[in-house]
């Protein structure tokens, strides 16, 4: 008889963090196991400090899931992940 749980659907994420985010956040890169968007948010929220995490859903935050920008408002998806994928969050981008 097969289980269905969340436990067994969650799978391994490297998760990044870039540029001035990696500072406001206090972490580089974290390795997390979580099946969505939803999951992943709950496991960043426990790992990081409430400032930290805070950081992360401000609207000029961008991520990106094996280098592929998620487009749109990414805490709106319903993004499923898979064995091994990279989620990355980026800060603003300027330059000249």
């Amino acid at each position: 008889m097969s289980q269905n749980s969340v436990v067994e659907s969650q799978v391994n994420l490297d998760v990044k963090f870039f540029a001035s985010l990696r500072e406001q956040v206090g972490r580089a890169e974290l390795r997390l196991r979580a099946a969505n968007l939803e999951t992943l948010l709950n496991e960043l929220k426990a790992q990081l400090s409430a400032a930290g995490f805070e950081h992360l859903l401000s609207p000029n935050i961008r991520m990106a899931v094996n280098q592929d920008l998620v487009e749109g408002n990414w805490r709106e998806t319903a993004l499923v992940f898979a064995d091994g994928d990279e989620v990355a969050f980026l800060p603003p981008v300027t330059g000249g």
